[in-house]
């Protein structure tokens, strides 16, 4: 009886890790959905994040779908950045380590600035240098017409 009452946790948390990878499929499965309707697009546990055409959407990633969609365009950018740790990085040569990693789009008519989350320095700083290339294209495409 004693040895019962061991495994007795053990096996709580069997069901509680095959309910928590239940719950991230279902994340990765809505996730999927929702990103067929993009050109490219990212997701992780902080955030998801689609580009199409000028267009930038991102959000929470949850079960049922993304929720609190934002999106803004590209035009109205400024500047992107790779922040770690809440200091600026180069996309080129980003630290190997750190807690906080977010792309940080700054805009043009304001102050305002949205981040958006990642788990992983590398993925952040393609996407950052990716976004930093269809931002020149997009401006220098703007000051020809």
């Amino acid at each position: 009886m004693e040895r019962g009452l061991l495994w007795l946790p053990l096996l709580a948390m069997f069901f509680w890790l095959a309910w928590q990878g239940s719950k991230e499929y279902q994340k990765v499965e809505a996730y999927r959905a929702w990103a067929e309707q993009f050109e490219r697009a990212k997701y992780d546990i902080y955030a998801v994040l689609g580009q199409k055409g000028n267009n930038i959407t991102w959000g929470k990633p949850t079960p049922k779908g993304p929720i609190k969609l934002k999106t803004f365009s590209l035009l109205d950018v400024r500047q992107v950045t790779l922040l770690v740790d809440d200091k600026v990085v180069g996309v080129e040569t980003p630290p190997e380590k750190g807690r906080k990693i977010e792309l940080e789009f700054l805009f043009s008519e304001s102050a305002n600035s949205v981040r958006i989350p990642f788990t992983e320095i590398p993925l952040a700083a393609e996407w950052g240098k990716y976004l930093q290339g269809a931002l020149q294209t997009s401006h220098f495409g703007n000051n020809d017409s």
